[in-house]
């Protein structure tokens, strides 16, 4: 465990002191802060309501239930039980770019929700017409990027955003095998029932 935690830490230096630039400071800070890269959520939201029209809300709904899920889990309930301090409270010549707040900092919800949302739109568009896979493809790189980030800006060690995104995975694939079970054989067949009840 030591070493896997010294290997956390180089590669956090790495990434937060060395392997830095001046021009992808502010990149990094408007993909880290979800009130400046948020808007990004919003417009996919856009498209996949234009794409696939009624389906598209239930992808949305897909979509929100796995970053409930995700948050949940990153947040709720593996920050409290870990209780690992963010890198820029432990460590010392850390370039913290951003504001940060004393909390945990395993697992990253960051990586986690973007994970999540990431999963779902491969789930839904990833074998579509080309827009559909460069849409898939956008929000793949858009969630690795938002990972990067939380390393970059000093706010969480490598590993706390590659359990994020492992945790966001996990969390749209539950959620998709739950409620497509539910929709077969519960609410589908239901649905059936009732009319073959009113056409008889």
């Amino acid at each position: 465990m030591a070493l896997i935690e010294q290997a956390d830490v180089w590669l956090f230096q790495l990434l937060n002191l060395h392997l830095v630039h001046p021009a992808a400071d502010d990149l990094m800070v408007f993909l880290t802060r979800e009130r400046l890269s948020g808007h990004i959520f919003l417009l996919a939201a856009l498209f996949i309501a234009v794409r696939r029209g009624k389906e598209g809300f239930a992808i949305i709904c897909f979509a929100l239930l796995s970053v409930g899920l995700s948050d949940f889990i990153a947040s709720g309930i593996f920050k409290p039980l870990v209780q690992r301090t963010r890198p820029c409270f432990a460590l010392e010549h850390v370039r913290l770019l951003i504001d940060q707040a004393r909390s945990y900092s395993f697992a990253s919800s960051h990586a986690a929700n973007t994970a999540a949302v990431a999963s779902i739109t491969w789930v839904f568009f990833h074998r579509g017409v080309l827009v559909e896979k460069l849409f898939t493809i956008t929000m793949i790189f858009y969630a690795l990027a938002v990972a990067l980030s939380r390393v970059y800006v000093g706010v969480h060690y490598p590993g706390d955003v590659f359990a994020g995104q492992l945790i966001g995975v996990s969390s749209a694939s539950i959620v998709y095998i739950i409620v497509t079970w539910l929709w077969k054989n519960v609410i589908q067949p239901r649905f059936m029932r009732q009319e073959s009840c009113s056409d008889g």
